[in-house]
């Protein structure tokens, strides 16, 4: 297992040299070719997430902007959050709070093109839309190989290996709480006790269906995500006095300016990339699954409720745990440390109590994102099979990763999240580049309604494009009177 570790380890260094390049070039190009999407439509954003979903005519209830954005902040609000942003730290130091920072401004254009796509090419389920990256790369640009190889690695990626770091991350904590020793018999025990009971309840939810699954996450990630906020909250105002030299901290240290003992520039640039691409997903072709099962008066909305989702990731969420984790000032490039160091900081600041607090709140975070995690490989595998056999071989499986998660070593689980989420991002962002011209044209189509003082409708007629069937007048949600 070791060797496996360090080879898994070693192609996961070289292959994000790479990814860390690709995911910046495409941002900046993406953010030119729709003119500051993420920036000048932020109202636009906080206005459309908040729409009904539009049912049928029969009145059959659909997945709206707001349920959509749940299951797709239930895979981004998680580990990434908490363990992801310690893991940051302890490796690259406070500087690489300011790459994911960045990534975030640059992914939100990305976000916003991958996720209208995802609409614009969208296809009708027997309960839902669905939609996504494969779809849009056979239906776009007639690349049914391609489409196939994407649902393929985002399958072993996010139904497989992120749901197993989600476990690990549960057990993480888990053992700081009860104090048990990793490696020792009681450990393992008590590993494999949690494990089985992950693996039995998400089972259960995993064979309810996606109304079942948002049905979850649309009440337990606002109300999870809210009440760790408020704790950050209060500890930043503990600490009120401390803040700006924290900041001088990430902001000197990004650039090289001051230095740590986490080691390089490209090491602080990549950590901090590699974990913002994990924690908010723009570019990774995640979130426009999610998108995609909305049903919206016009594609372009759901690209700019997935740009808000990166946002509240980002530039909310992880750095209040940035906050949380520099205010303790841990010890950087020691060791790899994931949610346990966030632990250990909250306790620094209030108390033992707050060590069994992240214990249950990583819980909730971990099997929300297992939930979100799940959809997503679970969409693409009704883009290759129609066969419930198949998908319940799927469900099946992605248990068994669960509970593998929960007694695999950390390092081994991240690392292997690292090298799939790698490559299934560039994957994603080449179909995308060449998609780029089709979302601008939608968000031109959009903001000329939107001057006109109207909501904006969209007909697949508007543009001539080849493949939008979902909004061709048939369907009797996306039909624009």
């Amino acid at each position: 297992m070791d060797m496996v570790s360090t080879v898994v380890g070693v192609i996961n260094e070289w292959l994000w040299y790479g990814v860390t390049v690709v995911l910046i070039v495409i941002g900046l190009y993406l953010s030119l070719r729709t003119k500051g999407v993420q920036l000048s439509m932020l109202p636009e954003m906080f206005r459309v997430v908040k729409e009904p979903s539009i049912d049928d005519d029969e009145g059959n209830k659909q997945i709206s902007s707001f349920r959509a954005f749940t299951i797709s902040a239930a895979a981004r609000v998680g580990t990434g959050n908490i363990a992801g942003v310690a893991l940051a730290i302890s490796l690259g130091g406070p500087g690489s709070v300011f790459w994911m920072w960045l990534l975030a401004l640059i992914g939100g254009a990305t976000s916003f093109v991958e996720s209208t796509l995802a609409q614009a090419y969208k296809v009708r389920d027997k309960e839902s839309f669905v939609g996504g990256p494969a779809h849009y790369m056979e239906r776009g640009l007639g690349r049914k190989k391609m489409a196939m190889a994407f649902a393929v690695i985002m399958i072993f990626t996010y139904g497989f290996v992120f749901a197993s770091v989600q476990s690990n991350s549960v057990i993480d904590v888990l053992t700081t709480s009860v104090r048990f020793e990793p490696g020792t018999p009681e450990f393992t025990r008590f590993a494999a006790i949690v494990g089985v009971v992950l693996t039995v309840v998400a089972g259960f939810i995993f064979f309810s269906g996606t109304r079942a699954l948002s049905g979850v996450t649309v009440v337990v990630v606002p109300i999870m995500a809210v009440i760790y906020l408020l704790i950050g909250a209060v500890i930043m105002v503990m600490n009120a006095n401390e803040l700006p030299g924290v900041m001088a901290d990430i902001v000197l240290s990004a650039f090289g300016i001051r230095e740590f003992a986490a080691g390089t520039f490209f090491a602080v640039v990549i950590n901090g990339v590699r974990r913002g691409l994990y924690s908010n997903e723009a570019g990774m072709g995640s979130a426009p699954i999610a998108g995609a099962a909305a049903s919206v008066s016009h594609p372009a909305k759901q690209g700019f409720v997935q740009t808000l989702g990166v946002y509240f990731d980002t530039w909310l969420v992880c750095t209040v745990t940035a906050f949380i984790v520099l205010l303790s000032n841990p010890v950087y490039g020691d060791e790899a440390r994931g949610a346990s160091l966030t632990q250990e900081a909250m306790a620094l600041q209030l108390g033992d109590w707050a060590i069994h607090f992240l214990t249950v709140a990583m819980f909730l975070f971990a099997f929300s994102s297992v939930l979100g995690a799940y959809y997503c490989g679970e969409a693409n595998v009704k883009y290759l099979s129609s066969s419930r056999t198949v998908l319940n071989v799927y469900r099946a499986i992605v248990c068994g990763f669960v509970f593998w998660g929960a007694v695999a070593s950390l390092d081994l689980v991240w690392a292997m999240a690292d090298v799939t989420m790698g490559i299934m991002a560039t994957l994603n962002l080449v179909g995308v580049i060449m998609l780029a011209g089709v979302a601008a044209r939608l968000l031109a189509n959009y903001r000329e309604q939107r001057r006109r003082g109207l909501d904006p409708a969209f007909h697949a007629d508007d543009l001539k494009i080849h493949g939008m069937d979902a909004w061709d007048g048939s369907d009797p949600v996306t039909r624009r009177e």
